[in-house]
């Protein structure tokens, strides 16, 4: 044997070692663990919430490899770049409509993703909310591979008492467990929409004579006021996903486009912030079903939207 071939003791030894870690790593199946984490996608969630409905399915969506990610929180950094796997967002509709910031954000952001997806939560009516989304993103050079919806409780104050709302089981864990899987899946889909839910999203159009373009967005000072009631904790500042709040030496004051999302409402702990009667009998126009009652998911903490809509800092 020649001289090059030879080698030492010690390397010997430390040969056999590797070779006994590779075996019991092998045949422990810790090779093929790792070898399946490093194949697992990279999965970014999107999502614009008042209530905390549409915050709730986003965290339900996501897996251990996913980034959540505020679309108020991303407006405010000027954040549009994102690559991912799987891109997915999540929002509540208005009107049928994308709340105006997620239209907004939509136009702007570039999202590079092998796999789009939208889940759109509501309360009553769905009508062509699929066939919006699919025309705005699509106006915004991005086609979603899935689009579907899942119905929730209705924070819509002027038609809808809370209370009630709050006791209708709307089967949320099993049809979030159908869009769970049709996601994982890589699923090519649109939920369909009927006729009829065309012309329904029509007459609502012409009774409310919201621009199309814009859904909704409301002067802030023109739809709400606050009360003696209002106590200065500062709530209302923390999770409004515009800013439109802050506090005065005459207590809270707002002003700004609105989205009508009712983080501020809905979540005043005194009731200090009500609806403005609308003078002229104008959409909306001030009512409310139950001033009494109010609604936040039961699985989103008051912090948890603060953190989400913050536009303080």
């Amino acid at each position: 044997m020649s001289m090059d071939n030879k080698i030492s003791r010690r390397d010997a030894l430390k040969r056999m070692g590797a070779a006994v870690v590779s075996g019991a790593v092998a045949s422990s199946g810790l090779l093929s663990l790792a070898s399946c984490e490093a194949k697992k996608s990279k999965r970014i969630i999107f999502y614009f919430t008042g209530t905390g409905n549409s915050l709730y399915i986003a965290r339900q969506l996501a897996e251990e490899n996913t980034e959540l990610l505020s679309i108020p929180q991303m407006v405010k950094q000027g954040k549009y770049e994102f690559e991912a796997d799987e891109i997915g967002i999540v929002y509540p509709i208005y009107g049928h409509m994308p709340p105006n910031m997620v239209r907004r954000f939509i136009q702007k952001a570039n999202l590079k993703a092998d796999y789009l997806f939208a889940v759109l939560t509501y309360g009553n009516r769905k009508c062509n909310a699929v066939e919006i989304w699919d025309e705005v993103s699509r106006q915004a050079g991005k086609r979603f591979d899935y689009i579907g919806t899942i119905i929730m409780v209705d924070n819509w104050l002027p038609n809808f008492d809370m209370n009630e709302q709050m006791k209708i089981d709307k089967h949320i864990p099993e049809n979030l467990q159908k869009i769970t899987a049709d996601i994982n899946g890589g699923q090519h889909w649109h939920e369909p929409v009927t006729e009829e839910e065309r012309q329904q999203h029509q007459g609502f159009m012409q009774r409310s004579g919201l621009d199309p373009e814009v859904g909704f967005l409301i002067k802030s000072e023109k739809s709400f006021t606050v009360t003696d009631a209002c106590i200065d904790c500062g709530i209302c500042t923390y999770v409004c996903p515009r800013g439109n709040y802050e506090l005065t030496s005459r207590g809270a004051k707002m002003s700004g486009d609105c989205e009508f999302c009712f983080a501020c409402i809905q979540n005043c702990p005194q009731k200090a912030i009500q609806f403005r009667k609308s003078e002229d009998g104008s959409f909306p126009d001030g009512t409310e079903k139950n001033p009494n009652a109010r609604y936040r998911n039961e699985h989103i903490s008051l912090m948890d939207l603060k953190l989400a809509n913050n536009q303080k800092l």
